[in-house]
C-alpha cells in the first residue's frame, strides 16, 4: 500500500481513538510530539488529530525518523498463528502422515473455509496442498531410506497408488520408483518465520540452512528456482531441525541478545560467490566495511563491483550479513530487501535501536 491509496486521515484517526485493531496492518500513526509511532490499536492515550501523521508501512515510519511503541510493539511480528490455528497445526505435526479431510476438521470444530482461507492468506497455499506437500516430503524421505514406494503411499494417506505416482512426479520430477536411493539430495523444507521486519522465507536440507529471504523480496522466486537446481531437490513446506534453531536465534538476535549465529550453512555459488559470502561472515557483530575493502580482504582489489553482485546474490539474509557492507563514504546502498532494513538492522546492532520487551 502506497500513502495516496491510505484511507482518509480523518478516517485513520477515528480507528485510531477507537482503538480498532481491524486496521491493523493498513496503517501506522506517528506522534509528533512525542517521536513514536503505533499500531491502531494502541492503548496509549490518543494525542490530538494535529499530532498524527500516518505511514503504510513500519519502513516509512523508521525512514521518518520514528520509534517504534514500547506499548503495542508495531515491530513486533504481523501474522502469527492465532489460537485456533495454532491447536491445529499442532495436531497436523503430532502426526504428519495423517490426511485431514473437511470432514475430519468439522468433526475438530474447525472451519474447513476458515482454515482455507488462513492457510492461503498466509502460506499462499490450501491446507490441503500445504498438507500433500509435507506427506511427499515424508515420503520421499522413506523411499530413499529402503521403503517401497507403494508402501510409503499408503503409510503417508494417500488412498491410491496411481494418485500418489502422479503428485510425487509432479512434485520430485521423477517417478518414486526410479529414486535413487543411494543420491544424497534430499527435499528443502521450506518455512516461514516472522521477524520484526516482516515474514521470511527459510530453507534448509538435511546438512543446513541454503535460504533466508524476506517474502516480499522480488528476487525471491528466483532464488527458489536457484537453489533447486542448485542441489537438484524440490521445495516442500516444513521444518527440520537447522531451521527450529534458525528461528532460535533469530529470535535471540532480534532482541540483542546474540551477535553470531551457530546455525549450519550451505554455500552453493561459484568459486568467486562462496569467497564472497565467506567474507562477509568475518565482519564484526555492529561494523561496516566498504566494497573496496571486502574485496581487498578478498585479495581482489578492484573487483567491488563483482563483490557487489556477489552480494546481491547472497541468498542468506542478516545470517551471512550482507548488511554490514557499505559505500565507502560510509552511506547505506544496495539491500535487496530494502534500505530500510538495513539500516534497522545496523542500528539494533549498534544498540542504537530498542524493540522492547
Amino acid at each position: 500500500m502506497t500513502t495516496a491509496s491510505l484511507p482518509s486521515a480523518g478516517k485513520m484517526y477515528l480507528a485510531l481513538t477507537e482503538r480498532d485493531n481491524s486496521y491493523d496492518g493498513v496503517f501506522f500513526a506517528a506522534i509528533r510530539t512525542t517521536g513514536i509511532f503505533c499500531r491502531p490499536g494502541c492503548p496509549a492515550r490518543t494525542p490530538r488529530q494535529e499530532n498524527v501523521e500516518f505511514y503504510p508501512s513500519v519502513g516509512e515510519a523508521l525512514i521518518a525518523g520514528y520509534r517504534p511503541c514500547l506499548r503495542c510493539k508495531p515491530m513486533q511480528p504481523a501474522g502469527a498463528a492465532p489460537a485456533w490455528i495454532q491447536k491445529l497445526l499442532e495436531r497436523v505435526e503430532a502426526d504428519q502422515s495423517r490426511r485431514w479431510k473437511d470432514s475430519d476438521l468439522r468433526e475438530a470444530d474447525f472451519d474447513p473455509a476458515r482454515v482455507r482461507r488462513w492457510f492461503l492468506k498466509n502460506h499462499g497455499l490450501t491446507f490441503q496442498a500445504f498438507q500433500r506437500a509435507r506427506r511427499l516430503g515424508l515420503a520421499f524421505g522413506q523411499i530413499r531410506l529402503g521403503e517401497k514406494w507403494e508402501g510409503a503411499a499408503y503409510t503417508n494417506g494417500f488412498e491410491s497408488t496411481s494418485g500418489f505416482h502422479d503428485a510425487f512426479t509432479k512434485t520430485f520430477d521423477t517417478a518414486p520408483n526410479k529414486v535413487d536411493k543411494e543420491a544424497n539430495a534430499s527435499p528443502i523444507v521450506i518455512a516461514r518465520l516472522l521477524t520484526p521486519l516482516g515474514p521470511m522465507i527459510a530453507g534448509a536440507t538435511d546438512e543446513g540452512i541454503c535460504l533466508l529471504e524476506f517474502a516480499d523480496r522480488r528476487m525471491l522466486e528466483t532464488q527458489l528456482d536457484r537453489i533447486r537446481k542448485a542441489f537438484s531437490s524440490p521445495t516442500v513446506p516444513g521444518s527440520n531441525a537447522h531451521i527450529d534453531r534458525l528461528k532460535q536465534q533469530l529470535d535471540s538476535y532480534f532482541t540483542g541478545s546474540l551477535r553470531e549465529f551457530s546455525v549450519l550453512l550451505c554455500f552453493h555459488g561459484t568459486e568467486f560467490q562462496n569467497a564472497a559470502w565467506t567474507q562477509l561472515l568475518k565482519i564484526p557483530y555492529g561494523q561496516t566495511i566498504s566494497y573496496e575493502a571486502q574485496a581487498r580482504a578478498m585479495g581482489r582489489p578492484g573487483a567491488q563491483r563483482a563483490v557487489g553482485k556477489a552480494n546481491g546474490d547472497n541468498r542468506m539474509s542478516i545470517i551471512v550479513p550482507c548488511h554490514r557492507v557499505v559505500k565507502q563514504n560510509g552511506d547505506l546502498c544496495g539491500y535487496g530487501g530494502g534500505l530500510w532494513r538495513k539500516k534497522f538492522l545496523l542500528d539494533l546492532e549498534r544498540g542504537q535501536r530498542e524493540l522492547g520487551s
